[in-house]
Order: C-alpha cells, then sequence, then structure tokens
C-alpha cells in the first residue's frame, strides 16, 4: 500500500465516516442523536487509537516473542489434553497465567495484552460485577445479575460469573466502552442465540469465552446503554461484531458456527488485538474492513497472534480491505479455499506462522486477491517472513519489504521460523481455570 500522509488520514477518514455512516450503522433503525453521538465519539477515539508508524508495534511485538523463545527448542504440537505443570508459552500468557493467585488478581490480565491493542485496559479501573443469572428474557429493562445488564453499565466494570452457564442471547448483547468480560473460573458459552456487538465504543477486553452456533437476531427494541433505548434491525449472526470501535482485545476465546462471521471489525476500527483463540468449523471467519468503497478503513490495525486456526474452516483467515494487518505465529492446520485474503490494498505482514496446506491441489496457496488484476495487486504489500510452509503450501508474495523500519534478524526471530508455533498456540482457546491453581 503506498504511504498516505499522517495528516490526510484523519481527513480521508472524516470524510468518508461522514458520507457512508448514515446509510450503514450497523442494525439501529433510528439513528437519533445518541447514536450520533457516540458514533462522532468513536471516530474522535479511532483517530486517536490509530499509529501513524504501525511498522514500530510489529517490531515490539516481535521483541516480546523473541525473549520468551530464547533456549526453547520444543517444536511440536501436543495433540492430548495436557496435565503437567502450567505451561505460559507465549508472553501474553507469560504475564498472568501460571500465578496460582489469579482469582485475586484478575485485573493483572488487563497489563498483558501485545500487539496493535496493546492500550487496552477493559474494566480495569472499575469493581466488579458478578453474572448469576444466565437468563436474557427482558430487551428493555434486563434483570440486575444477568449479562446484559452488566453491558449497558456506563462505568467501568470487571464482569466474571458465579458458575458455568450457558447464555442464549434473545438479540444482540450491545456493549458499552470500559468493559471485560472475563469467563476465568466457569465455563461460559454465548450459544444458539444471538452474538456479541462492540459499536462505537472503545475499551472493551473478551477472554476466555466459549461462543458457537450464533444465529440471526430478529432485531426490535433493545436497550443498549441505561439512559437509551433504540430500534434494531436484524443482526448478521456474528459471533463478535466489531463496528467503528477502537482499542480491543478478544483473548482466549474458542469459536464455531455462527451464521454469518466469527469475528467482523469494521467502519473505522482499529487498535485491535486478537490472540490465542481456536478457531473451528465456519465457512467464513474473519472480516476486517466493510467494503472496498470504504476508505475509513485505512486507520484499521489489527494484530491477530497466538491463534489456532482449525478443523472445519474454508476461508478468510482474515480477509482484509484497506488497513494494516499483522498476522504472526498463528497455527494454520485446516482451510479448504484459502487462508489470508483481501481485497482493497490492505498492508498484511505474516510472520513466523505454519501454514498446513490442505489435500486439494487446487487450495495450496495461502493468499487470495479479489477485484483486482496482478498489475494492480503487485504494489499491495503482501510480505511473509519466517512462515513455515507445509504440504505445498506457498504464499505469493507483493509489493516491497517495508523499508522505513526494517526488520532485525532478531524481530523476525529468522532462526525460529514457524516451526516455534506448535508451542506458541499449545494452549489456544478457552482455558479451565481454578481457583488457588495457575490456569
Amino acid at each position: 500500500m503506498a504511504e498516505v500522509n499522517k495528516n490526510v488520514v484523519p481527513l480521508l477518514f472524516f470524510l468518508s465516516f461522514a458520507v457512508i455512516i448514515p446509510t450503514l450503522h450497523a442494525h439501529i433503525a433510528e439513528f437519533d442523536d445518541y447514536w450520533k453521538l457516540r458514533a462522532e465519539q468513536a471516530r474522535k477515539d479511532a483517530l486517536e487509537a490509530y499509529h501513524p508508524q504501525p511498522e514500530e508495534i510489529t517490531n515490539n511485538f516481535n521483541s516480546h516473542v523473541n525473549k520468551d523463545l530464547i533456549g526453547n527448542n520444543s517444536t511440536r504440537r501436543q495433540l492430548r489434553k495436557y496435565k503437567g505443570p502450567c505451561l505460559a508459552t507465549n508472553p501474553i500468557d507469560r504475564c498472568w497465567r501460571c500465578d496460582p493467585n489469579w482469582h485475586n488478581n484478575r485485573k493483572k490480565l488487563a497489563n498483558c495484552v501485545l500487539g496493535f491493542g496493546y492500550k487496552t485496559v477493559g474494566g480495569k479501573y472499575g469493581r466488579y460485577y458478578v453474572v448469576t443469572d444466565s437468563s436474557d428474557d427482558d430487551m428493555v429493562n434486563p434483570k440486575p445479575g444477568t449479562l446484559r445488564y452488566a453491558v449497558i453499565q456506563p462505568q467501568p466494570l470487571w464482569i466474571i460469573f458465579a458458575r458455568s452457564m450457558v447464555i442464549r442471547l434473545n438479540q444482540e448483547l450491545i456493549m458499552t466502552g470500559d468493559k471485560t468480560i472475563d469467563a476465568r473460573g466457569a465455563n461460559v458459552r454465548i450459544a444458539h442465540g444471538a452474538g456479541i456487538t462492540i459499536q462505537f465504543v472503545k475499551n472493551v477486553i473478551i477472554h476466555n469465552l466459549h461462543i458457537h452456533d450464533i444465529v440471526v437476531g430478529s432485531g426490535g427494541t433493545i436497550r443498549d446503554a441505561i439512559d437509551h433505548i433504540g430500534f434494531r434491525t436484524m443482526s448478521d449472526g456474528d459471533g463478535i461484531s466489531i463496528f467503528g470501535a477502537s482499542n480491543i482485545w478478544i483473548d482466549h476465546v474458542s469459536m464455531s458456527n455462527c451464521r454469518d462471521g466469527l469475528i467482523d471489525a469494521i467502519m473505522g476500527s482499529t487498535a485491535i488485538t486478537i490472540s490465542n483463540c481456536h478457531f473451528t468449523h465456519h465457512n467464513e471467519v474473519m472480516l476486517f474492513g466493510a467494503s472496498d468503497s470504504y476508505s475509513g478503513d485505512q486507520l484499521m490495525q489489527i494484530t491477530v497472534a497466538f491463534n489456532h486456526f482449525g478443523r472445519g474452516l474454508v476461508q478468510r483467515m482474515p480477509r482484509c480491505r484497506w488497513g494494516f494487518v499483522h498476522v504472526v505465529n498463528n497455527d494454520y492446520t485446516h482451510w479448504l479455499m484459502y487462508a489470508i485474503g483481501g481485497s482493497s490494498h490492505p498492508t498484511i505482514i505474516s510472520q513466523g506462522n505454519r501454514f498446513i496446506a490442505p489435500p486439494n491441489l487446487a487450495a495450496k496457496e495461502v493468499t487470495k486477491r479479489d477485484y483486482a488484476g496482478e498489475s494492480e495487486w503487485k504494489n499491495w504489500v503482501w510480505r511473509s517472513q519466517g512462515d513455515l510452509m507445509m504440504n505445498g503450501a506457498f504464499f505469493v508474495q507483493s509489493g516491497s519489504p517495508l523499508k522505513k523500519k526494517p526488520f532485525s534478524r532478531r524481530q523476525l526471530i529468522k532462526a525460529k521460523r514457524g516451526t516455534y508455533v506448535g508451542r506458541l498456540t499449545r494452549f489456544s482457546g478457552t482455558i479451565a481455570c481454578k481457583r488457588g491453581k495457575p490456569c
């Protein structure tokens, strides 16, 4: 992608945001004064979260990974359930996981995020809120003790769960900012109903949830804040929808089988890290960027790290438009069509991933470019550095290497390459944490 003047980007973002939002406002049937103010604040937050030199974040991330790998030679993924002592195999997990007192120090998690979402603190500066009721019966006046009641509160909250539960959302769960949903210590499933919507807010952490079998919500009157009730159209059936939001961290989430995407990040969303997740049984896994015509997504900066893309996946891991996406140390063990795709000249830096191609000879290519001929996409910056290609997998690179802030040999972890991915992603997905014991 051609370098864009950092003073021009906010202007382009403002113009495209102002033009597009009135017609594409993510199931808001009435874009009233409340949502106009929320959208305007979200635009300001996104501009503040945008990093004009994204290579600095990728360099910083790689330095952290390299420090954790020095002196460790394990390269195999252990497929059997691990029953040994706590192992924190990547720098995010090493920050918190092996502390037996984690349940009394839950908010330490907020210090552990790396990548573009590194400033995300969620509900760190708020009180704890305990979800005691798995029901979701009243969309207008949610019951205290329910997850829906917790996420619409105006103040920062660190939301935890009294016990294991299955929550079937009758309509999309519309969150306010400065919230952490922390399901450690319980088996919590968002399933067989609508998904989670993070729209025009900032500062959200979602951790250790199962999200699966998400369906389309019919829409209707829904309370989206303590002091506002709005009318929504049908939701798409995304597991997690990030819309015009910034400073978002999704970590140790297990996701499968949603009606639309597992995770979408669109319409000016930025400063996002998706880490340590396990994705299975889905077609269009992740979409970054709303449309080829929405240039506001050139502010999008997303880190995808330490995730396992597993059984039953087809494509979009992720599919990117515009923006800058750092795909680092993920394990791609299954896809049917392709792994990483895109259009509208996104910058995609793929580092230290393991790509295991399917048997189909027509699906060996990791990458897929849409709506552009080679004369155009050859200038898109899609670089593969230290990736491990297996079973005939190949990554078609394009564009020039990033020269402004070149990666050092140590930052690229070239000596280790993708062979370390089995270890780095060994504990992806939800973790069975017990009080008094390391996770």
